[in-house]
């Protein structure tokens, strides 16, 4: 492993599988640490482990993250607004949509690379990424969750799992809200697992929406080294739990209580 002079990234072999400490990352572009390496799950879960993720595009070699600050989702501050309860509310009642674990990983995943995303011509979602994270779905340590209309894909999202800490990836919605509500329904199933809180990597609206904030780099870390020393069984995934009953204690700007049920 080696970094050339005037702050560029690291420069890494696929042996072996080690990462430059990630205070060392670039401030322009934001996060930036290394390039090279591997996708393979060695490598993934390494990566993650230390807070760092792979992003490039289909033109580029492998770049590795870890920007500074952090947005993560602490899940006992998640937060649902109005409109997004009685989206929630209007689904259950009519039961127009499901929701469900690790049923089409590579599904998920495609349909997060073919999303259109804003200021952005083309997707980091390539066959080879499809590929590396299929295998740790495989392994029990990536997960998705897919949210259903007549059967047809709509929603849902993608990431990785290490002891009790998740990493999120990507999301994806056809529908009003179907990233949201594939973001709710999985972290009410992890808050129910012990889970303290989701990874989110770069700020957006509308994980602020949800009750995202920003962390520095060393608080991220401390948390992810808390989170992995709690162990958890690499496995499917499935709801063990009413994700629509969990969400009561997370609704806000609601006027009474009735209102604060979907019943």
């Amino acid at each position: 492993m080696q970094s050339p002079p005037n702050q560029s990234p690291f420069w890494l072999e696929s042996t072996p599988v080690t990462f430059p400490p990630t205070h060392l990352a670039l401030q322009d572009p934001n996060g930036l640490l290394a390039i090279g390496g591997n996708l393979t799950p060695e490598w993934l879960l390494h990566a993650y482990s230390k807070g760092i993720f792979p992003w490039f595009n289909p033109e580029e070699p492998i770049l590795w993250w870890s920007p500074n600050p952090r947005s993560v989702l602490f899940i006992e501050n998640l937060k649902v607004k109005r409109s997004l309860r009685k989206t929630i509310q209007k689904h259950h009642k009519n039961k127009t949509l499901t929701v469900t674990l690790d049923q089409d990983f590579r599904g998920v995943m495609q349909a997060c690379a073919s999303a259109p995303r804003r200021d952005q011509a083309g997707t980091w979602i390539t066959p080879a990424m499809l590929s590396a994270y299929t295998s740790l779905h495989q392994s029990g340590h990536a997960h998705s969750v897919e949210v259903w209309q007549n059967e047809q894909l709509v929603g849902g999202l993608y990431g990785v799992s290490i002891g009790k800490m998740f990493f999120g990836e990507s999301m994806f919605s056809h529908i009003t809200d179907g990233s949201k509500i594939a973001l709710v329904a999985l972290a009410m199933q992890l808050k129910s697992w012990g889970f303290k809180l989701i990874d989110t990597q770069v700020e957006t609206a509308h994980l602020n929406s949800l009750g995202a904030i920003n962390i520095s780099r060393e608080q991220f870390e401390t948390q992810i080294d808390l989170q992995m020393l709690h162990p958890f069984k690499a496995q499917k995934w499935q709801f063990s739990i009413d994700w629509t009953l969990a969400i009561t204690p997370h609704l806000k700007d609601c006027c009474t209580k009735k209102e604060r049920t979907f019943s």
